[in-house]
């Protein structure tokens, strides 16, 4: 994420490559950004294209009501089932009746400090 400081009206960018483990997100596949300020309030929640190995460029505009302080921006893909502890691929082979969960990852959480 650069930067790591912004102000209201300011464009932060949050990026990520390919992933390791070939996820197959597939062709219409979803990264969800979300950031929420120092009061907890989410300012800014949204999708944005990904590919199909994980990686993404997402620009935003750090909105004006944006509280300043200690922001949190997290982006996990959208609708999947986004980590798997066991290391198998389960979206590829999925069947419809599978009932997918999240496994016991940790939910990625960048800080942004918002100055005025």
């Amino acid at each position: 994420m650069k930067p790591s400081e912004a102000k209201p009206g300011e464009a932060v960018t949050v990026a990520a490559p390919d992933a390791d483990c070939d996820p197959r997100y597939g062709a219409n596949a979803r990264i969800q950004v979300t950031v929420a300020d120092s009061s907890g309030a989410k300012v800014v929640n949204t999708t944005s294209a990904m590919n199909d190995g994980g990686s993404f460029t997402y620009t935003f505009v750090v909105p004006v009501q944006t509280a300043p302080g200690q922001a949190t921006v997290t982006a996990v893909p959208y609708d999947v089932d986004w980590c798997d502890d066991t290391g198998r691929n389960n979206r590829v082979a999925r069947a419809a009746v599978v009932q997918m969960q999240r496994a016991s990852c940790v939910l990625p959480v960048k800080p942004l400090t918002i100055r005025r």
